[in-house]
Protein backbone atom coordinates (compact mmCIF):
# COMPACT_ATOMS: atom_id res chain seq x y z
CA UNK A 1 0.00 0.00 0.00
CA UNK A 2 1.49 3.55 -1.17
CA UNK A 3 -0.31 6.47 0.16
CA UNK A 4 1.13 9.80 -0.76
CA UNK A 5 0.88 11.83 2.29
CA UNK A 6 2.23 15.01 1.02
CA UNK A 7 -1.06 16.53 1.91
CA UNK A 8 -0.63 15.59 4.98
CA UNK A 9 2.81 16.98 5.28
CA UNK A 10 1.90 20.28 3.92
CA UNK A 11 1.15 21.49 7.65
CA UNK A 12 4.39 19.85 8.78
CA UNK A 13 2.79 17.84 11.52
CA UNK A 14 5.80 16.35 12.74
CA UNK A 15 6.76 17.69 16.25
CA UNK A 16 10.60 19.01 16.35
CA UNK A 17 12.19 19.87 19.54
CA UNK A 18 15.09 22.40 19.82
CA UNK A 19 17.73 22.60 22.56
CA UNK A 20 16.73 25.80 24.95
CA UNK A 21 18.36 28.67 24.50
CA UNK A 22 19.58 30.84 27.70
CA UNK A 23 16.74 33.34 26.70
CA UNK A 24 13.76 31.28 26.21
CA UNK A 25 13.33 28.14 27.97
CA UNK A 26 10.98 27.04 25.71
CA UNK A 27 11.42 27.03 21.71
CA UNK A 28 7.57 28.61 20.08
CA UNK A 29 5.80 29.23 16.70
CA UNK A 30 8.37 31.31 14.12
CA UNK A 31 5.96 30.14 11.16
CA UNK A 32 4.33 32.57 9.02
CA UNK A 33 1.20 30.64 9.19
CA UNK A 34 0.81 30.74 13.39
CA UNK A 35 -2.68 30.10 13.80
CA UNK A 36 -4.69 31.11 17.44
CA UNK A 37 -3.75 32.58 20.58
CA UNK A 38 -1.48 30.86 22.85
CA UNK A 39 -2.74 27.69 24.79
CA UNK A 40 0.06 27.60 26.97
CA UNK A 41 1.63 30.38 27.77
CA UNK A 42 4.84 28.98 29.42
CA UNK A 43 5.13 26.59 26.06
CA UNK A 44 3.97 28.78 23.41
CA UNK A 45 1.68 26.25 22.21
CA UNK A 46 -0.82 27.97 19.83
CA UNK A 47 -4.18 26.85 20.85
CA UNK A 48 -5.01 25.52 16.77
CA UNK A 49 -2.17 23.38 16.01
CA UNK A 50 -1.77 24.15 12.69
CA UNK A 51 1.29 25.31 10.64
CA UNK A 52 3.59 23.50 13.47
CA UNK A 53 2.72 22.41 16.77
CA UNK A 54 5.86 23.82 18.16
CA UNK A 55 8.37 25.71 16.10
CA UNK A 56 11.43 27.77 16.55
CA UNK A 57 11.60 31.56 17.08
CA UNK A 58 14.33 32.59 14.34
CA UNK A 59 11.74 34.37 12.24
CA UNK A 60 9.17 35.39 14.66
CA UNK A 61 8.80 39.26 14.70
CA UNK A 62 7.74 39.05 18.07
CA UNK A 63 10.15 37.21 19.65
CA UNK A 64 12.65 39.63 21.54
CA UNK A 65 16.06 37.33 20.74
CA UNK A 66 19.28 38.86 19.29
CA UNK A 67 19.22 37.93 16.20
CA UNK A 68 22.64 36.80 16.74
CA UNK A 69 22.02 34.54 19.02
CA UNK A 70 24.52 31.47 18.88
CA UNK A 71 21.73 29.29 20.30
CA UNK A 72 19.17 30.36 16.97
CA UNK A 73 18.75 27.61 14.96
CA UNK A 74 19.69 29.82 11.91
CA UNK A 75 22.95 30.30 13.59
CA UNK A 76 23.66 26.83 14.63
CA UNK A 77 26.41 24.36 12.76
CA UNK A 78 25.70 23.00 10.13
CA UNK A 79 25.70 19.68 11.37
CA UNK A 80 23.24 21.03 13.92
CA UNK A 81 21.25 22.00 12.04
CA UNK A 82 20.95 19.25 9.64
CA UNK A 83 20.03 16.91 12.94
CA UNK A 84 17.66 18.93 14.43
CA UNK A 85 15.95 18.85 10.97
CA UNK A 86 15.71 15.38 10.64
CA UNK A 87 14.65 14.62 14.08
CA UNK A 88 11.21 14.41 13.21
CA UNK A 89 11.90 11.92 10.19
CA UNK A 90 13.75 9.78 12.92
CA UNK A 91 10.97 10.10 15.46
CA UNK A 92 8.39 8.01 12.76
CA UNK A 93 11.32 5.62 11.90
CA UNK A 94 11.49 5.13 15.78
CA UNK A 95 7.87 4.87 16.56
CA UNK A 96 7.12 2.41 14.07
CA UNK A 97 9.88 0.04 14.86
CA UNK A 98 8.26 0.71 18.52
CA UNK A 99 4.75 -0.26 17.37
CA UNK A 100 5.92 -3.53 15.45
CA UNK A 101 7.52 -4.13 19.16
CA UNK A 102 5.11 -3.72 21.23
CA UNK A 103 2.71 -5.84 18.98
CA UNK A 104 5.64 -8.64 18.83
CA UNK A 105 5.22 -8.93 22.46
CA UNK A 106 1.17 -8.67 22.89
CA UNK A 107 -0.32 -10.30 20.19
CA UNK A 108 2.52 -12.09 18.13
CA UNK A 109 4.01 -11.41 14.90
CA UNK A 110 1.24 -12.37 12.24
CA UNK A 111 3.23 -15.23 9.45
CA UNK A 112 0.49 -15.45 6.48
CA UNK A 113 0.57 -17.62 3.74
CA UNK A 114 -0.76 -17.61 0.78
CA UNK A 115 -3.35 -19.71 -1.47
CA UNK A 116 -4.98 -19.69 -4.87
CA UNK A 117 -7.69 -17.13 -5.60
CA UNK A 118 -9.00 -14.25 -4.29
CA UNK A 119 -10.97 -13.52 -1.21
CA UNK A 120 -14.83 -12.08 -1.14
CA UNK A 121 -15.03 -10.93 3.00
CA UNK A 122 -17.78 -8.16 2.21
CA UNK A 123 -20.70 -8.37 -0.54
CA UNK A 124 -22.51 -4.97 -0.78
CA UNK A 125 -26.28 -5.32 -1.12
CA UNK A 126 -28.23 -4.54 -4.30
CA UNK A 127 -24.92 -4.47 -5.81
CA UNK A 128 -23.99 -6.85 -9.55
CA UNK A 129 -22.29 -9.63 -6.75
CA UNK A 130 -24.79 -9.53 -4.47
CA UNK A 131 -27.45 -9.58 -7.11
CA UNK A 132 -25.52 -12.58 -9.40
CA UNK A 133 -25.21 -14.77 -6.03
CA UNK A 134 -21.72 -13.96 -4.67
CA UNK A 135 -21.54 -14.59 -0.96
CA UNK A 136 -19.31 -12.89 1.95
CA UNK A 137 -16.33 -15.84 2.36
CA UNK A 138 -16.26 -17.12 -0.99
CA UNK A 139 -12.76 -17.76 -2.98
CA UNK A 140 -13.32 -16.72 -6.51
CA UNK A 141 -10.52 -19.20 -8.30
CA UNK A 142 -11.32 -17.87 -12.12
CA UNK A 143 -12.24 -15.31 -14.54
CA UNK A 144 -13.53 -16.12 -18.14
CA UNK A 145 -11.27 -19.57 -17.47
CA UNK A 146 -8.08 -17.73 -16.58
CA UNK A 147 -7.05 -19.12 -13.22
CA UNK A 148 -5.90 -15.92 -10.70
CA UNK A 149 -2.45 -15.91 -9.43
CA UNK A 150 -1.22 -17.46 -5.84
CA UNK A 151 0.81 -14.19 -4.90
CA UNK A 152 -1.41 -11.96 -3.13
CA UNK A 153 -2.03 -8.12 -3.97
CA UNK A 154 -1.64 -9.08 -7.60
CA UNK A 155 -4.57 -11.72 -7.89
CA UNK A 156 -6.20 -8.88 -6.52
CA UNK A 157 -5.41 -6.69 -9.05
CA UNK A 158 -5.80 -8.30 -12.07
CA UNK A 159 -8.99 -9.16 -11.09
CA UNK A 160 -10.12 -5.35 -10.33
CA UNK A 161 -8.58 -5.17 -14.03
CA UNK A 162 -10.75 -7.18 -15.59
CA UNK A 163 -14.16 -6.63 -13.84
CA UNK A 164 -13.15 -2.82 -14.53
CA UNK A 165 -12.87 -3.32 -18.22
CA UNK A 166 -16.39 -5.84 -18.30
CA UNK A 167 -18.74 -3.22 -17.68
CA UNK A 168 -22.43 -5.02 -18.75
CA UNK A 169 -20.73 -7.75 -19.99
CA UNK A 170 -21.25 -10.79 -18.24
CA UNK A 171 -18.00 -12.86 -16.76
CA UNK A 172 -17.84 -16.29 -15.70
CA UNK A 173 -16.34 -16.73 -12.11
CA UNK A 174 -15.35 -19.94 -10.79
CA UNK A 175 -15.97 -20.04 -6.88
CA UNK A 176 -15.12 -21.64 -3.89
CA UNK A 177 -17.81 -22.29 -1.33
CA UNK A 178 -16.54 -24.28 1.51
CA UNK A 179 -15.30 -27.70 -0.28
CA UNK A 180 -17.27 -27.59 -3.80
CA UNK A 181 -16.69 -25.34 -6.90
CA UNK A 182 -19.31 -23.46 -8.37
CA UNK A 183 -19.67 -21.16 -11.70
CA UNK A 184 -21.27 -18.12 -11.58
CA UNK A 185 -21.83 -15.99 -14.27
CA UNK A 186 -21.70 -11.87 -12.79
CA UNK A 187 -22.26 -8.68 -14.71
CA UNK A 188 -20.46 -5.71 -13.67
CA UNK A 189 -22.35 -2.61 -13.29
CA UNK A 190 -21.12 0.36 -14.84
CA UNK A 191 -19.81 3.56 -12.89
CA UNK A 192 -19.61 6.69 -13.50
CA UNK A 193 -16.32 7.31 -15.35
CA UNK A 194 -17.63 4.17 -17.14
CA UNK A 195 -15.64 1.27 -15.80
CA UNK A 196 -17.18 -1.84 -14.32
CA UNK A 197 -17.75 -2.48 -10.88
CA UNK A 198 -19.52 -5.63 -9.01
CA UNK A 199 -19.76 -3.90 -5.40
CA UNK A 200 -17.35 -6.35 -3.59
CA UNK A 201 -14.63 -6.37 -1.16
CA UNK A 202 -11.40 -7.87 -2.36
CA UNK A 203 -8.62 -8.94 -0.29
CA UNK A 204 -5.69 -11.76 -0.75
CA UNK A 205 -6.72 -15.51 0.07
CA UNK A 206 -3.96 -15.77 3.12
CA UNK A 207 -4.36 -17.55 6.07
CA UNK A 208 -2.76 -16.20 9.19
CA UNK A 209 -0.83 -17.70 11.93
CA UNK A 210 1.12 -15.67 14.93
CA UNK A 211 4.43 -16.41 16.26
CA UNK A 212 4.85 -15.91 19.78
CA UNK A 213 8.77 -14.59 21.13
CA UNK A 214 10.29 -17.00 23.30
CA UNK A 215 12.31 -14.22 25.10
CA UNK A 216 13.13 -10.82 24.65
CA UNK A 217 15.86 -11.71 22.27
CA UNK A 218 13.65 -13.17 19.80
CA UNK A 219 11.21 -10.26 20.02
CA UNK A 220 13.92 -7.82 19.13
CA UNK A 221 14.91 -10.74 16.48
CA UNK A 222 11.23 -10.56 14.98
CA UNK A 223 10.63 -6.95 15.03
CA UNK A 224 14.25 -6.13 13.57
CA UNK A 225 13.23 -8.62 10.45
CA UNK A 226 9.28 -7.28 10.42
CA UNK A 227 10.29 -3.58 10.17
CA UNK A 228 13.21 -3.82 7.50
CA UNK A 229 10.76 -5.92 5.51
CA UNK A 230 8.17 -2.90 5.66
CA UNK A 231 11.00 -0.39 5.05
CA UNK A 232 11.48 -2.65 2.18
CA UNK A 233 8.44 -2.59 1.05
CA UNK A 234 7.57 1.22 1.11
CA UNK A 235 10.71 1.57 -0.70
CA UNK A 236 10.40 -0.43 -3.26
CA UNK A 237 6.79 1.07 -3.77
CA UNK A 238 8.21 4.58 -3.56
CA UNK A 239 10.69 3.33 -5.88
CA UNK A 240 7.59 1.85 -8.70
CA UNK A 241 5.88 5.02 -8.10
CA UNK A 242 8.56 7.13 -9.66
CA UNK A 243 9.95 4.96 -12.16
CA UNK A 244 6.59 3.95 -13.07
CA UNK A 245 4.26 7.52 -12.56
CA UNK A 246 1.97 7.56 -15.54
CA UNK A 247 1.06 4.00 -14.32
CA UNK A 248 0.82 4.61 -10.40
CA UNK A 249 -0.66 8.13 -10.76
CA UNK A 250 -3.68 7.08 -10.17
CA UNK A 251 -2.82 5.30 -6.84
CA UNK A 252 -1.64 8.40 -5.20
CA UNK A 253 -4.00 8.91 -2.47
CA UNK A 254 -4.09 11.60 0.36
CA UNK A 255 -5.78 11.47 4.18
CA UNK A 256 -9.42 10.68 3.06
CA UNK A 257 -7.97 7.38 1.00
CA UNK A 258 -5.62 6.57 4.30
CA UNK A 259 -8.54 7.32 6.99
CA UNK A 260 -10.93 4.47 4.93
CA UNK A 261 -7.81 2.25 4.82
CA UNK A 262 -7.69 2.47 8.50
CA UNK A 263 -11.41 2.05 9.04
CA UNK A 264 -11.10 -1.17 6.43
CA UNK A 265 -8.56 -2.61 8.81
CA UNK A 266 -10.02 -1.99 12.07
CA UNK A 267 -12.79 -3.95 10.71
CA UNK A 268 -11.12 -6.55 9.35
CA UNK A 269 -8.59 -7.24 11.84
CA UNK A 270 -7.84 -5.64 14.65
CA UNK A 271 -4.16 -6.62 14.54
CA UNK A 272 -3.55 -4.78 11.20
CA UNK A 273 -4.01 -1.55 12.69
CA UNK A 274 -0.38 -2.47 14.34
CA UNK A 275 1.18 -3.15 10.15
CA UNK A 276 -0.89 -0.16 9.44
CA UNK A 277 0.19 2.62 12.05
CA UNK A 278 4.04 1.24 11.42
CA UNK A 279 3.29 1.90 7.49
CA UNK A 280 1.82 4.92 7.88
CA UNK A 281 4.75 6.15 10.01
CA UNK A 282 7.59 4.70 7.64
CA UNK A 283 5.89 6.58 4.76
CA UNK A 284 5.54 9.94 6.37
CA UNK A 285 9.46 9.28 7.21
CA UNK A 286 10.12 8.19 3.33
CA UNK A 287 8.01 11.31 2.08
CA UNK A 288 8.98 13.84 4.23
CA UNK A 289 12.72 13.18 3.06
CA UNK A 290 12.09 13.94 0.03
CA UNK A 291 13.85 17.46 -1.79
CA UNK A 292 10.82 18.78 -2.20
CA UNK A 293 10.33 22.40 -0.30
CA UNK A 294 8.44 22.28 2.31
CA UNK A 295 9.23 19.00 3.41
CA UNK A 296 12.19 18.17 5.86
CA UNK A 297 14.10 16.65 2.54
CA UNK A 298 13.67 20.22 1.01
CA UNK A 299 15.13 22.01 4.25
CA UNK A 300 17.94 19.24 4.56
CA UNK A 301 18.86 20.28 0.31
CA UNK A 302 19.32 23.74 1.50
CA UNK A 303 21.53 22.78 3.77
CA UNK A 304 23.48 20.78 1.49
CA UNK A 305 23.75 23.52 -0.67
CA UNK A 306 24.98 25.71 1.71
CA UNK A 307 27.76 23.34 2.15
CA UNK A 308 28.92 22.73 -0.89
CA UNK A 309 28.88 26.89 -1.14
CA UNK A 310 31.57 26.41 1.32
CA UNK A 311 28.97 27.35 4.59
CA UNK A 312 27.39 30.12 2.10
CA UNK A 313 23.96 30.49 2.47
CA UNK A 314 21.35 31.19 -0.46
CA UNK A 315 20.67 34.82 -0.19
CA UNK A 316 17.58 34.57 2.27
CA UNK A 317 14.95 36.04 -0.68
CA UNK A 318 15.81 33.05 -2.63
CA UNK A 319 15.20 30.24 -0.10
CA UNK A 320 11.61 32.05 0.52
CA UNK A 321 10.71 32.28 -2.97
CA UNK A 322 11.78 28.22 -2.89
CA UNK A 323 9.46 27.24 0.33
CA UNK A 324 6.53 30.09 -0.67
CA UNK A 325 6.35 27.79 -3.87
CA UNK A 326 6.83 24.12 -2.57
CA UNK A 327 4.10 25.40 0.25
CA UNK A 328 1.89 26.84 -2.45
CA UNK A 329 2.52 23.13 -4.63
CA UNK A 330 2.13 20.46 -1.77
CA UNK A 331 -1.14 22.38 -0.35
CA UNK A 332 -2.75 22.22 -4.27
CA UNK A 333 -1.32 18.86 -4.58
CA UNK A 334 -3.29 17.90 -1.04
CA UNK A 335 -6.42 19.69 -1.89
CA UNK A 336 -6.84 17.78 -5.05
CA UNK A 337 -6.27 14.38 -3.29
CA UNK A 338 -8.53 15.20 -0.95
CA UNK A 339 -11.53 16.14 -3.93
CA UNK A 340 -10.43 12.09 -5.76
CA UNK A 341 -10.00 10.38 -2.79
CA UNK A 342 -13.59 12.03 -1.24
CA UNK A 343 -15.22 10.92 -5.02
CA UNK A 344 -13.87 7.74 -4.77
CA UNK A 345 -15.44 6.73 -1.76
CA UNK A 346 -18.51 3.90 -1.69
CA UNK A 347 -21.22 6.35 -0.67
CA UNK A 348 -19.98 9.12 -3.30
CA UNK A 349 -20.09 6.58 -5.40
CA UNK A 350 -23.70 5.40 -5.16
CA UNK A 351 -25.03 8.80 -4.92
CA UNK A 352 -23.23 9.68 -8.40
Amino acid sequence: MWCLLMCVESHDMVQKVYPPTQREPWPHIGDPDKFGPCALAFMDHTAFPLGGFVGFPDNDPDSDIPVDDKNLLKNRPILDRAIVISAGVMANIVFAYAIIFVQVLSVGLPVQEAFPGVLVPEVRAFSAASRDGILPGDVILQVDGTELPKSGPNAVLELVDVIKKSPKRSLAFKIERGKEDLEIGVTPDENFDGTGKIGVQLSPNTKFSKVIPKNIFEAFSYSGREFWGLSTNVLDSLKQTFLNFSQTASKVSGPVAIIAVGAEVARSNTDGLYQFAALLNLNLAVINLLPLPALDGGSLALILIEAARGGRKLPLEIEQRIMSSGIMVVVLLGLFLIVKDTLNLDIIKDIL
